[in-house]
């Protein structure tokens, strides 16, 4: 892969996805995009380069942006932002929320949806406190191919040993052959979409709760900003905002404020309140 190449793959990657990549990563478009290669029948990463300058191959678009998007998670994933949701943003929400009964959640970059279905679980869990509301997780990752993992529910022996209590596996799946399956119960309260950062998202209306973790760690800062700015227009006024440990609104967005009490979670600034976006039909799930 020459120079020019490569320099144009950051810039088609930096343009479709936000990711940002530095010099030093040409070994990492080296060994992610050589797959997408072979899948295709090219010989080389230059054709590949050929084939997305003259062609409007959506299957070869998207393979190339899936393959340059990291999708680690597992459940509990930092095990803090559960607790906090558990402890502290759901009561808070049974009370702010207790003429309405209504919560929506929104995990952003949800991957193959052990966030979304882990804070599904805290929500199951905490059943008898919600009965008579309506709830909605909504999910959304830019991959296609993690989506429709995700919306199958179907996990590897691995995969739940990585943060599931052994409780929780019991009581929520059924073991497959060698593979877990999550209870269709668990299933139904999570409604996926696939869904770019980078564009437009005000039509998914307003949530009380996000979940926006380790994903800007992949963008520059005028994305970041960006991102940040669309977020908290998506955000209650007295909404939380979770993002990663190495994430922070902090000299991006005056429209964010950190917890003092919390580190990741973030907020509206007292007295600032977010623009309301265009209302629409919400569907919700009930807990069962």
């Amino acid at each position: 892969m020459t120079e020019l190449e490569f320099d144009f793959l950051r810039g088609y990657l930096k343009q479709r996805s936000g990711l940002a990549l530095t010099a030093e990563k040409r070994y990492l478009v080296e060994s992610r995009l050589g797959p997408v290669c072979r899948r295709f029948g090219l010989a080389s990463l230059g054709d590949l380069v050929g084939a997305l300058k003259v062609s409007r191959d959506s299957a070869i678009e998207r393979a190339v942006v899936e393959a340059m998007t990291t999708n680690e998670t597992f459940f509990f994933r930092d095990r803090v932002p559960f607790d906090l949701f558990r402890e502290t943003l759901l009561p808070q929400a049974l009370t702010r929320r207790a003429a309405q009964r209504r919560l929506r959640i929104w995990c952003a970059a949800s991957s193959t949806g052990q966030e979304p279905y882990s804070l599904a679980i805290l929500l199951q869990e905490a059943a008898p406190r919600l009965q008579g509301w309506q709830v909605e997780i909504v999910a959304t990752d830019l991959s296609t191919e993690v989506i429709e993992k995700a919306k199958l529910g179907l996990y590897s022996h691995f995969e739940v040993q990585r943060g599931l209590p052994v409780q929780m596996l019991l009581k929520y799946f059924t073991q497959v052959g060698e593979q877990w399956h999550i209870a269709p119960a668990i299933r139904s309260m999570v409604d996926y979409r696939q869904l770019n950062l980078l564009h437009p998202f005000d039509a998914l209306g307003q949530f009380d709760i996000i979940y926006c973790r380790n994903v800007l760690i992949y963008f520059d800062a005028p994305t970041k900003a960006d991102v940040l700015a669309r977020l908290a227009a998506s955000l209650a006024p007295d909404g939380a905002l979770l993002l990663g440990a190495a994430e922070t609104v902090i000299g991006l967005t005056d429209r964010l404020a950190p917890n003092p009490e919390h580190r990741g979670l973030y907020g509206h600034p007292p007295g600032a309140r977010a623009a309301e976006p265009a209302a629409r039909p919400l569907r919700f799930a009930a807990l069962r």
